[in-house]
């Protein structure tokens, strides 16, 4: 069995995946809780802050976030229930899943470490210039926005855990890189199978790289993860066989693909502290 070969690769991982001798990446369980808490009728504040204060470390982040610029706090909140009172339970419940979801780029093993963590630092940009496009692009929600950046290379997580098994595709990085960039799509798609998000926004998994995609008139996260991903890849990679001035999502979007996104007016503040806030 070759799986230096893509396709022997591909059916291989996906037996593994379908027999249970590859763990898929899940949600963290605290993010779920508060996601089923949140989803109950006439849920209180004080039950969703119980929920979320059960991970200390959770809490105190999302009391910072509360409290950034980045959301406009008016004045100081100094507890969760204020938080969830003031921000409302739609943003809480994106906002756990957003700060949660870094445990899923922990790699099982050193030799990863570099791989998982050049994936989450990228994911981040991808997601902190996501957001900003989506405050520009109602009515689609900015913490939704972010959460289709971070998820949208996901498909390559379990591709390195498998290959850390056969250390000749460790070794052999051209082969490597080559599985990652051609598979993880598909991969991604069966991991969103399993994670139950709205499918909008779980698509930005295994379409973001369909850059003639059809979709309706109005801008979906797709797009906004698309353009984001264009953006971070500028004059650091090899280019993506389209040209900008024919990827529909700028147009839907209402932006100049000539332009770089970070020109446009408040967007690179909005990254920075997006990508300094949930690093």
């Amino acid at each position: 069995m070759d799986l230096r070969n893509e396709q022997v690769f591909l059916d291989y991982i996906k037996a593994a995946i379908e027999n249970d001798k590859l763990q898929l990446p899940t949600i963290p369980e605290v993010a779920l809780k508060v996601r089923q808490v949140i989803s109950k009728d006439n849920v209180s504040d004080a039950e969703i802050a119980r929920t979320i204060s059960s991970d200390p470390a959770l809490s105190a982040r999302l009391l910072h976030v509360a409290n950034s610029p980045l959301y406009r706090a008016r004045q100081k909140i100094d507890s969760l229930q204020a938080a969830i009172t003031r921000m409302g339970h739609n943003t809480i419940r994106s906002l756990v899943v957003n700060l949660a979801i870094k445990q899923v780029f922990r790699p099982s093993s050193f030799l990863l470490e570099s791989h998982f963590h050049d994936i989450w630092q990228h994911s981040l940009n991808v997601a902190a210039v996501s957001r900003a496009l989506a405050l520009r692009a109602r009515p689609l929600d900015p913490d939704q926005a972010m959460l289709a950046g971070l998820i949208h290379q996901i498909g390559k997580l379990p591709i390195l855990t498998l290959a850390e098994k056969f250390p000749e595709l460790l070794e052999d990085q051209s082969v490597l890189e080559s599985h990652l960039d051609n598979l993880h799509t598909q991969i991604g798609k069966i991991i969103m199978e399993t994670w139950d998000l709205p499918d909008g926004l779980s698509r930005a998994a295994w379409e973001y790289r369909n850059f003639r995609r059809l979709a309706s008139p109005a801008p979906d996260y797709v797009d906004l993860v698309q353009v984001a991903y264009l953006e971070s890849i500028m004059g650091q990679r090899p280019a993506p066989d389209v040209a900008l001035s024919e990827v529909p999502a700028f147009t839907r979007l209402g932006l100049d693909p000539a332009i770089e996104v970070l020109e446009i007016e408040g967007v690179a503040l909005e990254v920075e502290e997006a990508q300094q806030l949930f690093a």
